[in-house]
């Protein structure tokens, strides 16, 4: 069963870290030169339009659309039966649920979307990188809060050749691991504005 809690870890949880060994990583060179990669790569993302299917390790699975327009905008409409819709603008992220008709408001900054979001990424300050993993085709980049390594934990993967955003994963606060793959993609594309206007009934675009 899909529940709306499962939902939002996706993008809103704050998670526990899986272990405290990671508060001590340390980056090669190698790691730097990755690491800077994806800055480089996220900085000149403008738009992107997906569809995605989000996992939890318990089970649940969800599906939809994904637009972002950085900076600052992000919508995703998940598709029957869950009948959520999330859009973030002008700092705040909000969550519709269609079927009960009930609208919660958070701030951006509060949620792991805002890494994706901000007017210039950075994978230093008020984040650090705890963890950078290359398998074939493939890297992970992992980040908790500065401030407060205990407060969030997010991994981003990028695909290489062409390089690009392929899913990102969190941990909740209950140790719940959400998955949010993406597929379909394509980035650079013009994208109405309006779609990240928040109105209570406004359907799904493709």
């Amino acid at each position: 069963m899909v529940t709306r809690r499962a939902i939002m870890a996706g993008l809103v949880a704050l998670a526990a870290p899986r272990d405290t060994a990671a508060q001590g990583f340390r980056p090669s060179e190698e790691d730097r030169r990755d690491i800077a990669r994806v800055e480089e790569y996220l900085n000149g993302l403008r738009t992107l339009r997906a569809r995605f299917v989000q996992v939890s390790d318990r089970g649940a699975v969800a599906e939809g659309r994904l637009h972002i327009q950085r900076p600052g905008r992000l919508r995703l409409d998940y598709g029957d039966p869950v009948r959520l819709m999330i859009v973030a603008a002008r700092g705040q992220l909000i969550q519709h649920d269609r079927e009960l008709r009930q609208t919660t408001y958070l701030l951006l900054s509060q949620t792991p979307a805002a890494v994706l979001l901000r007017e210039r990424v950075s994978l230093q300050g008020e984040v650090t990188v705890v963890g950078v993993q290359r398998t074939p085709g493939m890297l992970r980049i992992e980040i908790v809060q500065t401030s407060d390594p205990r407060a969030g934990r997010i991994a981003f993967a990028f695909a290489e050749r062409p390089f690009h955003l392929a899913s990102w994963t969190v941990v909740d606060g209950q140790g719940v691991t959400i998955q949010v793959t993406l597929s379909e993609i394509e980035q650079g594309i013009a994208i109405d504005p309006l779609l990240f206007e928040f109105r209570e009934e406004t359907p799904s675009r493709d």
